[in-house]
């Protein structure tokens, strides 16, 4: 089985199925399609799978005319599971989010993979790459895998293997960026690494699953640590009177030891507000509180209430109330230059200032209507930045500094700007930074 799935990898005549086409799965299927691979496409979303079909995306900075190129390579999306059987290898790129206790839920991986048994087979590969605990693999995926008379590392093979997508970085791509893999057993990372090797131009190998979801939780955990880490000095910064940018760039001038990182209004994304507890849920079996994790997780989670409060000092200086104050916030998205949102802490100041009695509205070149969220709910359009337009608002909430905003612009016409990306470098007398 080993070998003669290798010889399908190795010719290109293998079928790949990547389950999940959002911000990952869909990058991944560009890339296979790109050297030569027969693709299916599977999601749960009709509309989704409809819009791919004619040749469109819904993902901003994906062109729709590299959707139209794969779908001339052979692309196809379905929301039929049992296509599943034409695939050589089943890439699973789904979300595993938080629950409301701040717990892993492994429902969409739990649930993708138990829709797929009826239709796996000898001589596949599957491979999980949605950020998950260490011993999901093996806990989760290898006994149902196996409860189908499936012997993995024998007749079928089973790795993970991290995404590491960075929407809108133009610096790096799926292909540029290493791809780190773990195998259940040998043969596994032996066909996992030839996969992988034939679309990316570095794959890292380890020595099990277990390795490949903690080196991916621990990417996350270091950002999500010294982003709190930093966000603490802002807050201590701000109380001395220094700025912390200017700290920032001056620490960034010694060439060894030190790494920039830089604070903000609160973590967003689907990974960094996220990942971290996935560990912390994960220790406790072994009887570890993760003590430090834990901390940077509360720094980060009380940021969009300090910016509140330098909010509120700010109008409060000028004599004005947040109630009834005319707000607007600029950018939306959780980073800068995409069309993002998932997690953002620019929509959890929104809530807050709403929540005082500020009128709130927004601009966002990437996100021209607010959209249909699970838990946040505004009826909003993006609106043109004017003049007059700016000059109407008692406050200007700088959240997410987009490229495209035109920043000397803001600053000539704004009243008062608070800024929480340290955009504005020169004081003045209508910026108070946050």
């Amino acid at each position: 089985m080993k070998n003669t799935l290798l010889q399908k990898i190795q010719t290109k005549s293998a079928v790949i199925g990547i389950v999940g086409l959002g911000y990952v799965g869909l990058p991944l299927m560009l890339r296979f399609s790109a050297v030569g691979f027969k693709v299916i496409g599977f999601d749960i979303d009709p509309g989704k799978v409809a819009l791919l079909n004619s040749g469109n995306s819904y993902i901003q900075h994906i062109e729709a005319s590299s959707i139209a190129a794969a779908r001339a390579g052979g692309f196809e999306a379905t929301i039929d599971f049992s296509q599943a059987l034409k695939a050589d290898v089943l890439i699973l790129c789904v979300p595993t989010p938080l629950n409301k206790f701040r717990e892993p839920d492994l429902s969409f991986v739990i649930d993708t993979v138990e829709e797929l048994l009826p239709h796996l087979r000898p001589g596949q590969l599957v491979s999980l790459e949605s950020t998950t605990y260490p011993g999901t693999t093996d806990e989760e995926l290898l006994p149902r895998i196996e409860s189908c008379g499936l012997h993995v590392g024998d007749d079928i093979f089973l790795v993970f293997s991290p995404e590491r997508e960075d929407p809108g970085n133009p610096d790096f791509s799926t292909r540029t960026i290493p791809k780190v893999c773990g195998g259940t057993t040998p043969a596994c990372l032996e066909v996992g690494v030839a996969l992988y090797s034939a679309v990316i131009d570095q794959v890292v190998p380890v020595s099990s699953t277990r390795t490949a979801e903690m080196t991916k939780l621990l990417e996350n955990i270091h950002r999500a640590v010294n982003i709190g880490l930093v966000n603490e000095m802002k807050i201590i910064a701000d109380k001395m009177k220094i700025d912390i940018y200017e700290v920032i760039r001056a620490a960034a001038t010694k060439p060894f030891g030190f790494v920039p990182y830089y604070p903000g209004p609160g973590l967003g994304g689907h990974c960094i507000p996220i990942d971290p507890f996935y560990l912390t849920w994960k220790a406790r079996e072994y009887g570890i509180n993760t003590r430090f994790i834990e901390l940077a997780g509360e720094v980060n989670s009380n940021m969009p209430d300090w910016v509140v409060s330098k909010i509120v000092g700010a109008l409060n200086d000028r004599r004005q109330a947040v109630k009834g104050s005319q707000i607007l916030v600029l950018g939306i998205t959780y980073k800068k230059n995409v069309a993002d949102f998932r997690e953002s802490p620019s929509v959890m100041l929104m809530e807050k200032l709403r929540a005082l009695g500020a009128e709130i509205a927004y601009s966002d070149p990437h996100v021209p209507t607010f959209p249909v969220m699970r838990e946040h709910h505004f009826d909003l359009r993006s609106i043109e930045l004017t003049a007059a337009t700016l000059s109407s608002f008692n406050c200007v909430l700088l959240a997410t500094d987009h490229n495209r905003f035109d920043y000397p612009f803001i600053k000539a016409n704004s009243k008062l700007i608070v800024d929480c990306r340290g955009r504005y470098q020169e004081p003045a007398e209508n910026i108070v930074k946050a």
